[in-house]
């Protein structure tokens, strides 16, 4: 059996401000403080239910003294009863007062947060997407939200209440009493609040070493059930497991140390509140033995004891959730500190209406500085008119499209849109004056009505089918047990990639954009389909600006404007006429191709 890898020892002691808290604390109280008004009628409640728990001890010691004095009187005891039922029932009454007020500033603050995060990694780079581990942020998010739930509530639920009942008994032990059960109760209370601090920040490095191996164990995961297919085609489930296991041998270790260093914190917490506790009984026990308290000063003092040390007890568990809420929490806000790479200009303004021309000005692009996509690449796509780009894999075909969308920022030159530069634009009026059909589409695990009505939400049924007419897929759909509600399961997997393909124009056609782009859009389809939809792409270019990226020439010989791109230059451009006449690499890539169509048809 392999051994597990060893965990670094976590530090003696870690200070407070080594996990943020105060920024984190920051970050999190304006979500609050919207709310100031049911806040502090919370914080009323919570007073008031103290006040109260606090008095039923004062009003047992007064209905103890009255039992035991032999001149009592039956009327005395009954009204103390029914005061101590009022007390009791009036520590229930705020505390549940407080949770109706409180509960929706707790919920509306989950729901705030995550959705900013949520906006926020949508507003995140393409870079930043491909380079993410999806079940490491899901988790992440997950945790966060749920965390700042975990935190209002243990502080307005435990750690107020119990700073506020330790102060009421203290001030009633000093009046009552003398220094001595005072000096008793605070250095029981320091001792195990110092403690327990302290111990606790040595096991915050065990806790974030569970957290970490416990995203990667369920980032491999998913990884690993996406591609679940690749997995069973190299009949590799035996190796996945195994990968799995390597990352769960780590968070058993994490976990299991966790464990263990928690009852120790439990035992010294336990002998911190038995040395106390045992003081105080002596003290009062002496008091009483001495005539200078009564029965019911004893029981006074052993039930403010009980109703201190009970939440403080609990205090050490509030405490470590905390710290653990706060570390989950600081996890996801890191999310909201990713840098927004493709941020809109202050003074972006929105894409003129009308017919649009692009610009593509002397562009250079690299998706890392060493690596140079696209240089010096220029060309322009009137209204109206189609351009199409070909060239092998690798030449900086898609990453036209790319750029085009503002996914990315080019490195040197411009691209401009009626003479606008794209980085002057909003992006959310760019990216709706763009309908691209994508290489590779991946599908919403919904239905087929849904996949295709994404390209305009708003669009009616009707709009809906003709849009699929146009893509050669109503009859297919209709063909369907389900028709339209048909689920497309999870990235499309249930549609063939002809299938996915034609959703992917349907849903493109639905949007209706002045500007296209067909990016390797019928790659995925058989020659008759591909000929028919090809009648149907070049339909719906018209009279739109319209960029077509292909590796099958056969689909761009009607193009007005055609490139070919080798090691991210232009290296031809013309019609399909004028570059088979030049005789350049043009004419030997439709060589090739037809030469590869007359092998390919059944002898």
């Amino acid at each position: 059996m392999r051994r597990a890898t060893a965990l670094p020892k976590p530090p003696t002691g870690q200070p407070l401000t080594d996990t943020h808290v105060w920024l984190t604390l920051k970050t999190l109280f304006p979500y609050l403080w919207r709310y100031r008004l049911r806040v502090l009628a919370a914080l009323g409640c919570l007073v008031g239910a103290k006040l109260a728990n606090v008095g039923v001890p004062l009003v047992f010691k007064e209905m103890i003294d009255g039992l035991s004095a032999p001149e009592q009187v039956l009327a005395l005891p009954v009204l103390l009863l029914v005061l101590y039922g009022a007390m009791r029932f009036s520590t229930s009454l705020f505390t549940e007062l407080r949770e109706i007020l409180f509960a929706r500033v707790t919920q509306r603050a989950v729901r705030q947060v995550a959705l900013e995060v949520f906006g926020h990694l949508h507003a995140l780079s393409l870079r930043f997407h491909l380079e993410r581990q999806t079940g490491g942020v899901s988790r992440d998010i997950e945790r966060g939200s749920r965390s700042i739930s975990s935190l209002i509530s243990y502080t307005l639920y435990s750690i107020l209440p119990t700073l506020v009942e330790i102060g009421l008994v203290l001030g009633i032990l000093f009046v009552k009493y003398d220094i001595g059960y005072v000096l008793i109760t605070l250095v029981s209370l320091i001792a195990y609040i110092v403690f327990t601090i302290r111990v606790s920040n040595w096991r915050i490095d065990i806790r974030r070493a569970v957290n970490e191996t416990d995203s990667a164990a369920n980032t491999r995961a998913i990884d690993s059930l996406l591609n679940y297919e690749t997995v069973k085609y190299f009949n590799n489930e035996a190796w996945e497991a195994r990968r799995y296991d390597e990352q769960m041998i780590k968070w058993e270790e994490a976990a299991t140390r966790s464990q263990t260093t928690l009852a120790f914190l439990n035992l010294g917490q336990q002998v911190i509140i038995a040395l106390g506790v045992t003081a105080m009984m002596w003290r009062a026990a002496n008091g009483v033995v001495d005539g200078r308290m009564t029965i019911g000063d004893l029981v006074l003092v052993n039930a403010f004891l009980i109703q201190l040390y009970m939440p403080l007890n609990f205090l050490g568990i509030v405490y470590r959730e905390i710290r653990q809420a706060l570390t989950d929490i600081e996890r996801m806000f890191k999310l909201l500190q990713e840098n927004r790479e493709i941020a809109d200009a202050p003074d972006a303004r929105d894409l003129p209406d009308g017919p649009l021309q692009v610009n593509f000005d002397t562009v250079d692009f690299a998706y890392e500085p060493d690596r140079k996509i696209l240089k010096s690449v220029d060309f322009a796509i009137a209204p109206g008119r189609t351009v199409a780009v070909i060239g092998h894999s690798g030449a900086g075909k898609s990453t036209l499209s790319r750029l085009l969308y503002r996914f990315y920022d080019v490195t040197g030159g411009a691209i401009r849109i009626n003479g606008h530069d794209l980085r002057s634009l909003k992006q959310s009026s760019l990216r709706a004056a763009i309908g691209i059909v994508p290489q590779d589409t991946v599908l919403f695990n919904d239905t087929i009505f849904y996949n295709i009505q994404y390209g305009r939400p708003e669009a009616s049924r009707d709009e809906v089918f003709a849009a699929a007419r146009a893509a050669q897929l109503h009859d297919f759909i209709e063909s369907l047990p389900q028709k339209y509600e048909t689920r497309v399961g999870e990235r499309g997997l249930k549609l063939s990639g002809g299938e996915k393909q034609r959703v992917a124009i349907a849903r493109t056609l639905l949007k209706n954009p002045p500007i296209l782009i067909f990016d390797e859009a019928t790659s995925a389809l058989d020659s008759a389909t591909e000929r028919a939809i090809q009648a149907q792409l070049e339909r719906a270019a018209i009279g739109r600006t319209t960029l077509v990226i292909a590796h099958r020439l056969s689909t761009v010989m009607n193009a007005d404007e055609i490139l070919v791109m080798r090691d991210g230059h232009v290296v031809e451009r013309g019609s399909h006429v004028a570059l088979l006449a030049a005789d350049g690499q043009y004419a030997r890539m439709w060589n090739l191709q037809q030469q590869e169509d007359r092998e390919s048809e059944p002898g």
